[in-house]
């Protein structure tokens, strides 16, 4: 992602929009999300998608990079274990998972702000209510304010 954070109009707990920035294995995650497409299945708008090779590749820093840029919520979506294309990918994004959600609430990131969910290629209508019960639970929880200040982050390194 860019250096630069996802440009947001003031809001008020009726008009709230949530982010959600989603992280899609190429091979199971992204072609369902394909599929859906394809069926026309509706879905919220609020999610962009990344795709990744595999969903091992997905490095915790793109997570906490998506959050500081203004996400309100991230999804992670990969093969069903055992059916990873790359052998052993989605447990270590399983083990990634668990260290990521322990880095976050120690952030004071709520835990529903952060969801994996394995989803095959042929589950396009999980990928639709998956996003649509994102979306609603981040809705719930308002924006997310992290609004942490480069300044702020030196001040504390060079102390």
């Amino acid at each position: 992602m860019r250096n630069r954070q996802l440009a947001r109009a003031p809001v008020s707990p009726e008009t709230f929009e949530p982010r959600i920035v989603a992280f899609f294995c190429n091979w199971c995650t992204y072609l369902a999300a394909d599929l859906a497409g394809t069926s026309r299945m509706k879905h919220a708008p609020n999610v962009r998608v990344v795709r990744l090779m595999c969903s091992g590749r997905l490095d915790p820093q793109f997570v906490l990079d998506a959050f500081a840029q203004g996400a309100d919520g991230v999804l992670i979506g990969g093969c069903h274990p055992g059916d990873c294309h790359y052998q052993e990918g989605n447990y270590k994004t399983l083990r990634r998972y668990h260290l990521l959600k322990r880095l976050l609430q120690q952030m004071g990131i709520e835990e529903e702000r952060c969801r994996l969910e394995w989803i095959s290629a042929a589950e396009g209508d999980r990928v639709r209510s998956t996003i649509n019960d994102m979306v609603e639970k981040v809705r719930a929880l308002g924006p997310l304010h992290f609004n942490v200040e480069r300044e702020d982050i030196e001040e504390e390194v060079t102390v």
